[in-house]
């Protein structure tokens, strides 16, 4: 039988010492491992706050709308009220002047001097389904880590405000940003979305004698048909872009246009454009 060696006091503290090492390597170790995977933890969680889960679409989400069975653009505006929302319409209003921080005052009715909030409580129904219910996470989820931009008049100034306005309450007040630099507008969502919205006034998107940002004309305008590399340079790299610009072109029924080169172009007086990547 074989009798236990008894360790002397230092080489207890020598062992001791070793075994420590041991397991602050191989602790080390696992954490380096984790974070290579794909399902690393965010740092918030090792340090006990816990950052919200992603939000993915479901199924059930993308079943709940299909643009091939339903017309969204066929329809028309019903009254919505607290007491009338069901599973498929959103309670109104999603926001409001004084909780949205980045209305301009152009599109504030109330601070114009608008009495009533009636106006706010009309929600779009399309004629042959009902539109989901809008989420600000999930439209967030939908264009995450993408690049968004608005491109037009006031008209889609006013769509890209909206649009900012109901999503900013989801993200952290740290976590986002917004920025005016004509005649650009940057709204980003930073935290688990790094998603960046953005608007660019080109009321006529080609190039033309309006495109300054804050000293434009509607009467005298001059538009250059054939010319958009000016504006395509700041938009080239967006993942979705949305165009509207049929207000400036339906002004008078004739509009002074020239060519840098020859070029062949068919206008109709109202068009919008949606091009998503």
């Amino acid at each position: 039988m074989i009798q236990p060696t008894l360790l002397q006091p230092a080489d207890r503290r020598l062992a001791a010492a070793a075994i420590a090492s041991i397991l602050l390597l191989g602790s080390a170790r696992l954490l380096l491992d984790i974070f290579k995977t794909n399902h690393q933890p965010h740092l918030s969680t090792i340090h006990n706050k816990p950052s919200p889960p992603p939000i993915f679409l479901s199924p059930a989400d993308r079943r709940s709308f299909s643009p091939a069975k339903c017309n969204p653009f066929e329809g028309q505006w019903v009254w919505n009220d607290d007491h009338n929302v069901t599973s498929s319409s959103s309670p109104s209003p999603l926001y409001t002047e004084d909780s949205c921080p980045y209305l301009v005052k152009q599109t504030t009715c109330q601070r114009n001097g608008r009495p009533d909030g009636a106006y706010q409580r009309w929600r779009w129904k399309p004629a042959g389904c009902e539109l989901p219910p809008f989420e600000a996470a999930k439209m967030l989820d939908v264009v995450r880590g993408k690049r968004v931009m608005f491109v037009g008049d006031s008209v889609m100034r006013s769509q890209f405000e909206s649009m900012v306005c109901m999503v900013q309450a989801a993200v952290p007040r740290g976590a986002r940003s917004f920025d005016r630099v004509p005649p650009r507008k940057v709204f980003r969502a930073g935290g688990e979305w790094d998603v960046t919205l953005e608007y660019y006034w080109a009321p006529f998107i080609v190039e033309s004698i309006s495109d300054h940002a804050t000293n434009h004309t509607v009467h005298k305008r001059l538009v250059s048909l054939d010319a958009i590399d000016k504006h395509g340079a700041t938009w080239k790299e967006a993942d979705v872009l949305v165009f509207e610009s049929y207000v400036w072109w339906m002004h008078k029924p004739f509009i002074n246009a020239t060519y840098v080169t020859p070029l062949s172009l068919s206008l109709s007086p109202s068009f919008s454009l949606l091009v998503a990547s």
